[in-house]
């Protein structure tokens, strides 16, 4: 049995790595951690029967205990909560699928504990790269991506020789505004923002997708996991969402991988590497798909993109400015509090704004995550 614990079990990669429990016999799931679906976690609980469970908000906490006080489960809760999770003794591998910076203490916590990651949250690469994987090198644990594309990326690497890796195509779709102009989004509501074209995806990220955004916070991802400078990187729109993402070697071959736009398939690989397993679902029809088709962004519209690619050219603490001030012009725009267009006018903003530093400690980063909320806060 491999033991596997979870850090944002009710959200989208959560849900579906425990379906992925629920179709293979050999995986227990010893540790589950949510925010605040406590109705979802005791279902959860009631099925994979963990040991541990944690809550963010310790009165949620405290209602969790009253409906599980029939099992022999501990429930924690707050950041003490999740560290307690990322280093259980009784787990192999940490599913680290919260959102935002918030994982940043649990995967290291983990890390130090020798556990193994499978990563879905971008945000902790994105703003402690240089901490996270100098640490994961030298406590012998391996980084597993789970987004589709990272793991595309990782898959392509697979028999080839990472030494020869040229660069990196990542793929985006270009979410539900591609081929739009800026005047094109002036009254954009979140009902469209919210309408991705090919994934199913929590609100956040979909948000991020519709601004691209998000391809941004991978294009500094993959710039960790792999290795490679940000200029080594090259976004690629491709509408089907077939291609997953690619990778070029110095020769001039590319290795591509190809599938259906399912989530499972990258969390199970993570799961299992290096052992590939039968995942249910469909499969690409070659003798229907009629084309595959290419485009190269807009980054005068999704100018949001051409600012992360700065963040990551820059590094040190910018990359951070860039997730936080995006974090929360995605929250204000989701209550309806600033227009779509000033999301990455935001972003802008707080990045033209901050002073850079080359190599931000983890306090450092926090708190620059911080000043940059209230900079935030006194201007919107």
């Amino acid at each position: 049995m491999k033991k596997i614990a979870i850090l944002g079990s009710t959200g989208s990669i959560g849900t579906q790595t425990l379906e992925i429990v629920r179709t293979n016999g050999d995986l227990e799931v010893t540790a589950l951690a949510a925010g605040n679906n406590i109705d979802l976690l005791e279902k959860q609980i009631r099925e994979f029967k963990p040991k541990l469970a944690a809550v963010w908000k310790e009165e949620r906490a405290n209602e969790l205990k009253d409906k599980i006080n029939d099992l022999d489960v501990k429930v924690v809760s707050g950041m003490d909560g999740l560290l307690e999770v990322a280093r259980q003794p009784e787990s192999e591998i940490l599913v680290t699928a919260i959102v935002g910076m918030i994982g940043i203490l649990p995967t290291i916590e983990a890390i130090n504990a020798g556990k193994d990651i499978a990563l879905a949250n971008k945000e902790t690469l994105v703003t402690a790269g240089h901490i996270i994987m100098p640490l994961a090198k030298e406590k012998g644990v391996s980084i597993l991506p789970v987004d589709s594309e990272h793991s595309a990326i990782f898959q392509s690497l697979q028999g080839g020789q990472q030494k020869a890796l040229h660069k990196i195509l990542l793929t985006a779709s270009g979410g539900p505004f591609r081929g739009k102009k800026l005047e094109d989004l002036a009254n954009i509501q979140v009902e469209d923002a919210l309408k991705h074209p090919n994934w199913a995806m929590g609100r956040k990220i979909t948000i991020d997708s519709s601004t691209m955004v998000n391809k941004g916070l991978e294009v500094i991802e993959a710039k960790w996991l792999f290795g490679v400078d940000v200029d080594q990187i090259q976004v690629v729109v491709q509408p089907q969402s077939i291609i997953h993402s690619m990778v070029e070697y110095e020769d001039g071959a590319v290795i591509a991988q190809l599938g259906t736009p399912d989530m499972k398939l990258p969390i199970q690989y993570a799961l299992y590497y290096p052992e590939r397993r039968y995942l249910p679902g469909d499969r690409l029809d070659f003798s229907t798909l009629q084309q595959i088709t290419f485009e190269q962004p807009d980054l005068e519209t999704f100018y949001g993109l051409k600012l992360a690619f700065e963040a990551g050219r820059t590094g040190g603490s910018l990359p951070t400015v860039l997730n936080a001030a995006n974090e929360k012009a995605v929250a204000l725009f989701l209550d309806r509090k600033i227009k779509y267009l000033q999301i990455p006018e935001i972003i802008q903003a707080c990045m033209e704004a901050h002073k850079n530093i080359a190599a931000p400690t983890v306090e450092e980063i926090l708190k620059t995550e911080q000043e940059t909320y209230e900079f935030i806060k006194n201007r919107w």
